[in-house]
């Protein structure tokens, strides 16, 4: 699912405009905590402002699972009622 450009604003805002790892000005709100690929949907619970390096950072290198847990902390800190499984798309029916 696309991240729509009302998310993107929100998350921006909600962010300060800064990557939320590395604090850069340069960050961009289009990152999934949960990745599209495992079913990560985009709305602003699941999404976080980074800067290229860091999102390349989170994406590629054997740093994820670091950089992971401090998403996971700052997503669950902006979000009283933040729960991971309410990020990922549910197929309802025949399953």
């Amino acid at each position: 699912m696309a991240i729509s450009q009302t998310v993107k604003r929100h998350v921006y805002e909600r962010d300060q405009g800064r990557c939320i790892l590395c604090g850069s000005p340069r960050g961009v709100p289009d990152a999934h905590y949960i990745s599209r690929a495992q079913g990560g949907i985009g709305i602003e619970k699941n999404i976080v402002t980074l800067c290229q390096e860091c999102h390349w950072k989170y994406d590629q290198s054997t740093e994820r699972w670091m950089l992971r847990e401090e998403i996971r902390e700052y997503l669950a800190g902006s979000y009283p009622d933040w729960d991971e499984n309410d990020l990922v798309y549910q197929k309802y029916g025949g399953q």
